[in-house]
């Protein structure tokens, strides 16, 4: 008896309610539908709203196999990253992550080691595991993605492209412009002796970078040294090297604007190591803002990328591609000026 009990029971279970049930109850279509409950912003609000009700009074709960069949999508985006190792790429990818889940989407992160050959390996292992877009940071491949994009069935963004040329759908730091901010921030100082940390190996951001700088100097009458130029590899251990060689001058530079924060880490180290003092022997500004740029000694006056929002906006701009065909969008976002105290007047020569 009891076990007939149990039968009759589990025999009047209600069938679980699917989301074409919802689209005709609410009088949309599924798409629709889908889009409300992953708070999709191309649904008003009021018929969002009324699908979410509607959802919610039938005890619906998204199934994400189901969903898959149903939309022909898996809701993840992948993103490939230079290394995940990089306190610059974490905070990209944190608001990349950020935004994807607030759309209901997952993320699957994976590695190219900066190489170009295996980031077009890792994109399109990303398309063969049916990701429903792409974003890559740093792309060594960049423009080459156009005709990839032919052939390919997914749509890629790249974020701060290292590539020459510009990409369908990209988001970057105005690089030039970011660095001749720093560059006459150390010029309004007082300082006519500059030098400039870069990035060895012919990456786009270098080049932007260090012509930024070079603009910086023009602008204020000041000629331009090349033996206060010297290369790293965008590492604090590069970047001390790279500080040797221009403390072993005869006559060192008064003040020194870094590739990045890393290199001006090690340009830090370097300056301790010689007995000198940042800022009273050498002024010193990076490009970034990590989180350590306040905690370093002293604490560093750096160029601000807005690397969360950055990898927020990417993200919304992949989602929107899944949504409808939007023409190439390319954005330059401006960075900000830090100021803290590395970086101050020279000292006038008695």
């Amino acid at each position: 008896m009891i076990l007939g009990s149990f039968v009759r029971t589990r025999s009047v279970k209600k069938a679980a309610i699917s989301i074409k049930d919802i689209a005709r109850k609410a009088d949309v279509s599924h798409s629709t539908v889908s889009r409300a409950l992953r708070n999709s912003p191309l649904v008003n609000r009021e018929t969002a709203e009324r699908i979410r009700k509607i959802a919610k009074e039938s005890d619906f709960r998204v199934s994400a196999i189901g969903r898959s069949l149903a939309t022909g999508r898996t809701n993840t985006i992948g993103v490939v990253a230079t290394s995940i190792e990089d306190p610059f790429i974490a905070e990209i990818v944190s608001g990349a992550e950020d935004a994807a889940n607030a759309q209901g989407f997952s993320v699957i992160l994976a590695n190219s080691n900066a190489n170009p050959d295996r980031e077009l390996k890792v994109v399109h292992s990303l398309e063969e595991r049916r990701v429903d877009g792409i974003l890559v940071l740093d792309s060594r491949v960049g423009s080459v993605y156009i005709p990839v994009l032919a052939r390919m069935k997914v749509p890629i963004v790249l974020i701060n492209s290292q590539h020459p040329g510009e990409f369908v759908h990209s988001i970057s730091i105005d690089n030039p412009t970011a660095s001749q901010m720093a560059t006459r921030y150390l010029v309004h100082l007082g300082h006519t002796r500059i030098g400039y940390l870069g990035k060895r190996g012919g990456l786009q951001s270098d080049a932007e970078r260090s012509a930024g700088y070079r603009q910086a100097l023009a602008a204020a009458g000041i000629p331009e040294r090349p033996e206060l130029l010297a290369y790293g590899d965008g590492k604090p251990e590069g970047g001390k090297n790279a500080m040797e060689q221009l403390l072993a001058l005869p006559e060192r530079p008064t003040a020194v604007f870094c590739y990045n924060d890393l290199t001006a880490i090690g340009a830090l180290s370097a300056i301790r190591q010689h007995g000198l003092h940042v800022p009273e022997d050498v002024s010193i500004v990076g490009f970034d803002d990590l989180a350590i740029a306040s905690f370093t000694q002293p604490p560093l006056t750096t160029i601000r990328q807005p690397k969360y929002q950055m990898g927020r906006s990417a993200t919304e701009m992949l989602l929107n591609l899944l949504e409808e065909s939007i023409p190439g969008s390319v954005r330059k976002v401006q960075g900000e000026l830090i100021v803290r105290e590395s970086a101050v007047p020279p000292r006038t020569k008695s």
